[in-house]
């Protein structure tokens, strides 16, 4: 059974195709690799399916880009052999190599742009995220083995026009936690 993972997210929608925060949304030379599901930073972040934590890392900083904070993902490979990156964290509370179960909590989301930082180059989707208040989400992506590298990539953006074979839209494994989530 799979778990909503954000139970305090401003929706518990999936962004609609072409919508912000969308799967493959495009947002002008890179397209978004999962989904954005928009809460109030500190929100507590759920694993989805069970299963083994295969990396924790730093997703965004100020050296990627001068208007990101620093956050975090996890990568939990699930006994499906599927990868689901929770990314955009302020916080993560699991270890690699450390088992979860569907509605643990494995971090706390963070606020991933700096607005004081924001300039004539900041990306148009960003932008529009940070006018509407949305500085804070959990970024999901989900991979199926093999997993094959996903270059060029940058801060849940794969930076060209065809998908990669591996890249799942997660909505296909969303779409039923709805009716779980607590």
């Amino acid at each position: 059974m799979s778990v909503w993972p954000v139970p305090d997210s401003f929706s518990k929608d999936i962004p609609k195709k072409g919508s912000q925060g969308s799967f493959w949304e495009d947002r002008d030379e890179r397209f978004n690799c999962g989904i954005d599901i928009f809460a109030p930073s500190g929100s507590e972040v759920l694993a989805i399916e069970p299963g083994v934590v295969f990396i924790t890392d730093v997703y965004t900083n100020h050296d990627l880009a001068g208007y990101f904070n620093k956050t975090y993902y996890v990568l939990i490979r699930t006994p499906h052999k599927v990868f689901f990156k929770y990314a955009a964290l302020q916080e993560v509370f699991v270890n690699v190599g450390e088992q979860v179960k569907p509605g643990q909590v494995i971090g706390k989301i963070g606020t991933v742009f700096n607005e004081n930082k924001m300039d004539m180059d900041t990306p148009y989707y960003i932008m529009d995220l940070v006018n509407l208040g949305n500085t804070s989400m959990l970024h999901v992506e989900i991979y199926k083995f093999p997993v094959v590298e996903i270059k060029p990539y940058s801060a849940g953006n794969f930076l060209g026009k065809q998908k990669p074979y591996s890249l799942l839209d997660p909505a296909l494994y969303l779409n039923g936690s709805r009716k779980h989530h607590t």
